[in-house]
């Protein structure tokens, strides 16, 4: 590895690249970015073969998918903290060994519990570097670039899962499904490299990072983790429990969040650094976004989940047939994410959200157009039309929901958006999958048999019906990100 800057604080990388700093900056984190959202989505592909080799329910085999996202949930709420005491650098690459070693221990590990501990640990390390770029984004670029950024970097993100689950296909065709944990390891080494020349050691807003600065609030990281497992495991116990134990695991979530609240809001009055700074919520646009950043996610990664599945063990199609139908939705959602980033600087993002809401919501609703003697090209039509939905909400809703906050504010509004949307997804996940067993349990049917049917396929028809049903809801919320008066500017310092 060659050798950074003779000064890698933030003055001096800027004086060393010029204008174009900033968007080598977004480069560097666009990376890793890319690394870890391709291992939160490459695995679900994976998930029928590998619940095979390890002689897994359906329940059990979800919680690849789930472990990850409640690690990467609350995760997420500890980036604002790491940044201030280590640094963008530290933080950022830390962070990438982690996920660089997840990928490797899941892609050799011979038991599905080391398996899962490398999910969980990727998780982690993706959860802490998601908010990074919407931070730089929001303080390094004027208000009036940050829509172009914004859909560049999605642009680049997004071909991740894009590209991702047509190589994981064939990878699992061709070498089984150990090999899709591999795929992470190139973008992360590239991605340290990139923080080594690129990412300044300095904290938010350039000033130094402060090793001596408040201590995490680890009460505030475990009431949050309990709460999320908690909300997971008793969507779990609804369809495969007791109602007392479904009961006492919600009543547990819903305990686990007042008391969450209740000890921000002390923390924050004795003048400490909570996890979750509850001023955010005052600003009705930033309330407004995290509810539609919440169902968003419940809907996006729960269909995440979902529609493999339903390609694979619906319709019978193998894994690398998936990847090959996925793949022209992935690259015009690429596409659309760049027009509608430079769309976000000049129209209103309550408009564009809303639009994205309703495309997705059309995209789940048509699946109930598709049979098991229709034609590909069907699929491939109501798949791209859902990833132009996402397409205009991506680039929106965090600038729609974070404009207007304050520059300190900026690293927690970016990390608690991360978290309610994650939050949703985690629960996305799980219910889906829950959904799923109750329908094909009502229909008369289950995975564990061999071919589809029409009575499958109506249970998955209700699934996406579900997840329509939530989108049309956010619309509501999204509604309300509407400013009439002007944003007033940020500041300049990443």
């Amino acid at each position: 590895m060659s050798s950074p800057p003779a000064s890698s604080d933030l003055v001096s990388l800027r004086q060393r690249y010029g204008e174009r700093y900033r968007w080598l900056l977004l480069l560097a984190v666009m990376t890793g970015t890319m690394a870890s959202i391709m291992s939160s989505t490459i695995v679900n592909v994976a998930i029928p073969d590998m619940s095979q080799h390890f002689l897994l329910s359906q329940d059990r085999a979800q919680w690849v998918s789930s472990g990850f996202m409640v690690a990467m949930t609350v995760s997420m709420l500890t980036t604002p903290w790491l940044l201030a005491r280590y640094g963008y650098r530290a933080t950022y690459a830390g962070c990438m060994w982690l996920l660089l070693a997840g990928g490797m221990v899941g892609g050799l590990a011979g038991q599905f519990g080391l398996v899962l501990a490398a999910r969980v640990a990727e998780g982690l390390a993706a959860g802490v570097v998601q908010p990074i770029p919407a931070i730089i984004i929001m303080r390094a670029f004027e208000p009036h670039e940050q829509g172009r950024a914004s859909g560049i970097f999605g642009m680049g993100v997004v071909l991740a899962p894009a590209l991702g689950p047509s190589i994981g296909g064939l990878l699992v065709d061709w070498f089984g499904w150990r090999s899709i944990f591999f795929m992470v390891v190139p973008l992360c080494l590239a991605s340290l490299w990139l923080a080594w020349r690129f990412v300044p050691v300095t904290a938010p807003g350039g000033v130094a990072a402060n090793r001596e600065g408040a201590a995490l609030d680890w009460g505030g990281l475990l009431l949050g983790a309990a709460g999320t497992l908690c909300l997971l495991n008793g969507l779990v116990a609804l369809r495969d429990g007791t109602a007392l134990d479904a009961g006492a695991l919600l009543a547990g979530a819903a305990a686990a969040l007042l008391a969450f609240v209740a000890w921000q809001r002390r923390l924050g009055g004795r003048g400490g650094e909570p996890l979750m700074n509850l001023a955010l919520f005052t600003h009705r646009r930033f309330a407004m976004g995290g509810i539609v950043a919440f169902i968003y996610g419940t809907a996006l990664f729960g269909s995440t989940y979902l529609l493999p599945v339903y390609l694979q063990l619906g319709l019978s199609l193998s894994p690398s047939y998936v990847g090959t139908i996925l793949l022209p939705s992935g690259l015009v959602l690429a596409v659309t994410i760049a027009g509608v980033g430079r769309l976000a600087d000049r129209q209103p993002t309550h408009l564009l959200v809303c639009t994205g809401l309703a495309l997705l919501a059309a995209s789940f609703a048509l699946m109930l157009t598709v049979g098991l003697t229709s034609s590909v090209w069907l699929l491939v039509a109501w798949a791209t039309l859902g990833r132009i939905g996402l397409g205009f909400i991506l680039p929106s809703l965090n600038l729609g929901s974070m404009r207007g906050l304050d520059a300190p504010l900026i690293p927690q509004g970016s990390s608690v958006i991360g978290f309610l949307r994650m939050l949703g997804g985690a629960a996305g996940v799980s219910l889906c999958a829950i959904v799923l067993e109750w329908r094909l349990a009502a229909h008369g049917d289950s995975l564990a048999r061999a071919g589809s049917s029409p009575a499958r396929l109506a249970a998955f028809n209700e699934s996406f019906m579900l997840l329509a049903g939530l989108c049309a809801l956010a619309m509501v919320a999204a509604w309300q990100l509407r400013e009439p008066v002007p944003h007033p500017s940020a500041g300049r310092a990443p």
